[in-house]
């Protein structure tokens, strides 16, 4: 029996292009995939890790609908929480940003999700790469 794990890798600054968000809908659609999987193979939860200028698409209050008239990937980000994806951003990323806990999203607890997301240092996420069969790049 073969398993599949995919990471979903995200560095782009949110709204300038659609990769941030293509990431998060591949990530959230990857849960679907198992009827596609021959019958030996099963499908380990996804994970989507926010790295280099990406955590900025982590961030709390975006405005999206009311600047730009698209949902926010603040919902995307807790859409992905609520179908079990793991959620995880460069700790180092977010100091560097001069960010906190406090301006990520961390949980969607305001739609029913157990997930929560974490904030790992950089090592964990290289942990994670060699760990996955597929590794898409956003």
């Amino acid at each position: 029996m073969a398993s599949k794990k995919f990471l979903f890798m995200v560095d782009k600054l949110p709204y300038k292009a659609e990769s941030s968000r293509l990431a998060l809908t591949h990530a959230i659609a990857s849960q679907t995939v198992d009827i596609h999987l021959d019958e030996d193979d099963e499908m380990e939860e996804p994970v989507i890790a926010f790295v280099g200028d990406g955590v900025l698409n982590c961030m709390k209050g975006q405005k999206a609908l009311e600047c730009y008239g698209v949902t926010s990937l603040e919902m995307h980000i807790k859409n992905a929480l609520l179908t079990d994806i793991k959620v995880l951003i460069c700790k180092e990323d977010v100091e560097r940003l001069g960010l906190s806990e406090d301006n990520l999203i961390m949980d969607a607890e305001d739609i029913g999700a157990d997930m929560q997301s974490e904030i790992v240092p950089f090592d964990d996420i290289l942990q994670q790469m060699e760990k996955s069969n597929h590794i898409l790049y956003f």
